[in-house]
This record gives C-alpha cells, sequence and structure tokens, in this order.
C-alpha cells in the first residue's frame, strides 16, 4: 500500500526532481533567497543541520592532531599569482575588490576562493626547523566564487566549508596525511550522513588546480546524478617552491616541506537532501537531525495530557535533542510539518496510552509505527535511532547497487547514459583524449578511478587499447 501523502506543496521528485529539490530546500525552512543574486540566506533549522556536521566533523579533525585557525577573507592579487596553475583554475571564479571606501586600491584584491595562498605565506613566516613539522590546521569559514549557475546548498556564489591544510618534513607523510583525511571524510559520509560512497582518485583532468594528486568521495543521489562530497589534495611541494618555505632538516640541509589541503562544504546538506528526501520533504539521519524525536500530544485539552507529555520530554532530553509541540494546531498539521523537516522519530501520546503506561513511536523513514512502554522510552529511543540511520544507510546503498551499470563497448556505455540515471563502471586506457570523447559523446564525466579495482575487461571502452584502470562515470551536480 502506497505511503499517504501527508505534505501537499511539495513536488513530486518523479515528476520534477529540480522542482521537488527546491520546494524541500524552502518548506522545510532550510533557506530563503537573498536579494544578492547568487547567495542564499540559511535559515535557523538549516543552519541547525550544518552545525552538526561541523561538530561531527570537527571532533574527528580534533582526533586526528589537527588545531583551527583563521585566514584573513582578503589575498592580494600578487600573491595569488605565486601558484601559476592555481590562479589558472580559479581565474573564472574569482571575485576582485577594487576600491576601499571611495579610494582605488593600489592592488586588487580577491575575496578568498581557497586559502592556499594565504597558508603558504603563514607556513613561510613560521616554520624554520623540522621541529616545527607537521603542522596541521583546518579552517571553518566562507569563501566565494562567481558561480554563473546557482542551486541552494549545492552551487551558491558565497558557501561555508571547513578547509584543511597541513605541512610535512616527507612526502610519505603528506601522502600519508591525504589517505587519512579521505578516510574520516568516507567515515563521516556513513556513520554520520547514512550516506554510502565511492573512494578513488581523480584523472588528471579533474584534479584540484596545483595538485598532484585528487582524491575524492563520490555519493549517488535519488536521480542517479553524482555529488563529489568531499576531496583530499596531494601537493607534493610545488607550493613550498613557488612560496619559498623552506625548513632545516635532521641532516642540517634547507629543504622545502610537502603539502595538503581537503574540504567538504554546505554541499553536504545537498546530499543529506537528494540521497534520503521523498515526496512529503526532508528525512534527516538522526547524528544531525536538529530535533531527534518530536513528542506530540493527542487531544491535548484532556486531563493529564499535557503534563505526561512534558514529563516525557524530560526524560527523553537525556538521550536526545527532543522537541514537544504543545501548539494549538492539529496532530494532523503536526505529523505533516515534521514529516517534511525530517525529524526521525515522532512520540504520539494520548489518553489512553497514558492509561496503558505506553507511546506510540514512527520512524520517518519508513513510517514503521512501535508501542513503546514510557518506563523503556530512554533505552527504545536510541535503538530507534540507529534503526533509522541503519534503514537510511541500507537503503541507499541498495538504491546504488541498483543503478551501477558495467558497459562493455562505446555503444552500451552510450545507450546506459542515455537511459539509465546512475553510476557506470567501465575500462579506461589513461589518456585524456579518450575521457574527453566519452563526455562528448556520452554526456558523462569521470567521477573516480575507485581504490578498489575491477577489471570488466582488459581494453579501454573507447579506443580499444589497453585498459589501465576500471572507472566510475556519470552525470554530476
Amino acid at each position: 500500500m502506497a505511503k499517504e501523502k501527508l505534505v501537499k506543496e511539495i513536488t513530486s521528485m518523479e515528476e520534477d526532481f529540480a522542482k521537488w529539490y527546491t520546494d524541500v530546500c524552502i518548506k522545510a525552512e532550510l533557506i530563503d533567497y537573498a536579494s544578492v543574486k547568487g547567495c542564499m540566506i540559511i535559515r535557523p533549522y538549516g543552519y541547525a543541520i550544518w552545525e552538526n556536521i561541523q561538530s561531527e566533523m570537527d571532533s574527528r579533525f580534533k582526533a586526528t592532531g589537527h588545531e583551527n585557525v583563521y585566514m584573513p577573507l582578503f589575498i592580494p592579487e600578487s600573491l595569488l599569482q605565486k601558484e601559476k596553475d592555481h590562479v589558472e583554475g580559479f581565474a573564472p571564479e574569482v571575485a576582485w575588490v577594487t576600491h576601499g571606501g571611495e579610494e582605488k586600491l593600489e592592488e586588487r584584491m580577491c575575496v578568498r576562493p581557497t586559502s592556499e595562498t594565504l597558508f603558504c605565506d603563514h607556513f613561510k613566516n613560521i616554520v624554520h626547523s623540522y621541529r616545527d613539522l607537521p603542522k596541521l590546521y583546518n579552517q571553518w569559514c566562507n569563501v566565494v566564487r562567481w558561480e554563473k549557475t546557482t542551486r541552494p546548498f549545492l552551487r551558491s556564489r558565497e558557501f561555508l566549508w571547513q578547509e584543511g591544510h597541513t605541512l610535512h618534513s616527507t612526502a610519505e607523510e603528506a601522502k600519508a596525511e591525504t589517505i587519512q583525511m579521505l578516510n574520516v571524510y568516507a567515515e563521516f559520509a556513513e556513520n554520520v550522513l547514512a550516506i554510502p560512497v565511492v573512494k578513488g582518485i581523480k584523472t588528471e583532468k579533474e584534479r584540484f588546480a596545483g595538485a598532484e594528486a585528487t582524491y575524492t568521495i563520490e555519493a549517488l543521489m535519488h536521480d542517479g546524478k553524482a555529488l563529489q562530497s568531499g576531496t583530499s589534495h596531494y601537493f607534493g611541494d610545488g607550493f613550498a617552491k613557488a612560496f619559498d618555505i623552506q625548513f632545516t632538516d635532521k641532516n642540517n640541509q634547507m629543504v622545502n616541506p610537502f603539502q595538503t589541503s581537503w574540504g567538504t562544504t554546505t554541499r553536504l546538506i545537498g546530499a543529506v537532501i537528494m540521497t534520503h528526501g521523498d515526496d512529503n520533504g526532508l528525512v534527516l539521519p538522526p547524528a544531525v537531525a536538529p530535533i531527534q524525536a518530536v513528542i506530540v500530544p493527542i487531544a491535548s485539552h484532556k486531563e493529564g495530557v499535557l503534563e505526561k507529555s512534558r514529563e516525557v520530554c524530560e526524560q527523553l532530553k537525556k538521550v536526545c535533542r527532543v522537541k514537544l509541540d504543545e501548539s494549538e494546531q492539529s496532530p494532523g498539521w503536526k505529523f505533516a510539518e515534521y514529516e517534511m523537516k525530517g525529524v526521525p522519530l515522532r512520540v504520539e501520546i494520548g489518553p489512553r496510552d497514558i492509561e496503558n503506561n505506553v507511546c506510540v513511536v514512527v520512524r520517518r523513514d519508513n513510517g514503521e509505527k512501535t508501542v513503546v512502554s514510557l518506563d523503556e522510552l530512554e533505552t527504545k529511543i536510541p535503538e530507534l535511532l540507529k534503526a533509522v540511520h541503519d534503514g537510511l544507510y541500507n537503503k541507499a546503498l541498495e538504491r546504488r547497487n541498483v543503478m551501477t551499470y558495467d558497459a562493455h563497448s562505446l555503444d552500451e556505455m552510450k545507450e546506459i547514459a542515455d537511459n539509465k540515471p546512475g553510476f557506470i563502471r567501465a575500462m579506461w586506457c589513461g589518456d585524456r583524449e579518450c575521457e574527453d570523447k566519452l563526455k562528448e559523446i556520452t554526456g558523462v564525466t569521470s567521477r573516480c578511478i575507485p581504490f578498489e579495482q575491477e577489471e570488466i575487461e582488459a581494453t579501454c571502452v573507447c579506443c580499444g587499447k589497453k585498459a589501465k584502470h576500471m572507472l566510475y562515470w556519470g552525470k554530476a551536480y
């Protein structure tokens, strides 16, 4: 039996996925549009999700020895120009400040699109000896990139993110850091956001500007498009040489250090919406849900109902983020409202429940109802929250498995790309020419060369030459 649609004003995702996504962002009060073109206002409920993401991620960074710092918002043009590949990669998206008050600046200032150059300039001043290394820094901040086409959370001209920047005495240490942080992102995506991801390395074409290697976690959204959900970059000593960062090693020799950078953004909120959401709105993983359980009193005008609901609310504060809705709205309205906002659990308490010393707990992910003794709530609610997380993860993993296809020829790849949304696994010879041709013919881009390799064919899907790698390909946000 089809689940009843409680929320009428959200477009069906099957009818128009892009419209559904925008409807959810607006109706669930995650964002509002700003008078500044291409920018968004993140409303309290949306920002609370980001705060929970931040908190969970920040604790993982600190557990791996990283410290938070803050760099200036502005970058002098001369500083940005020091790393040629880097500046060329960002040039089309850079916003410039040319005046301070009414006076023209002697040198243009770039509004931070990313902070590699500022960190390098700082590292040059504070690193002198091998004893000063490693430097393990992270920054939570906003950045600006002048995007032509914008969409809430996924692509906006100003967005929030974290950017890690580390400096190491050896290449091996820096490479280990790059992989470690990619694994932190993958663990976070799966254990906090309930999103399965593919871990791998980007092709040279898709590599971050100025990096020697870019690693990524790729997630598959409900509509079959890929979303790059976190990247980790190994810079080698290229930036260190460009910015003249040197230190005295254990042999008393002056050498350049090795560098990494890694980042995730508010697009993770978009990933959560598009991976778990349904036609009734948001479905939030419990770990980042601002409200993990909402208590809805039934027949609240009857004696004892509100009092017992308040008692239960105090009880649940010990084990989860809970809200009691005492408003005069009808229970049906409240059901629809918290359904739309993606609250993982709904706790219903009415006169008959109180008589029997029970309540009814409803899961947002599948609508399953459980009658729970009020004496066991503190044990049962955490168990049900874990069940919601596992249910969301398994559902997303099953969908990804169903929407992942193997292509053995160019014709087959084109047929899949045209008719079956999802990931396409296919072999590649390693040549940029074939990568470009596949995009031109099929419309897909290389998502990553996964760490877990399989040989689907011995030859490249495009040119027929000996294949070097199996790649994940797909259309992406």
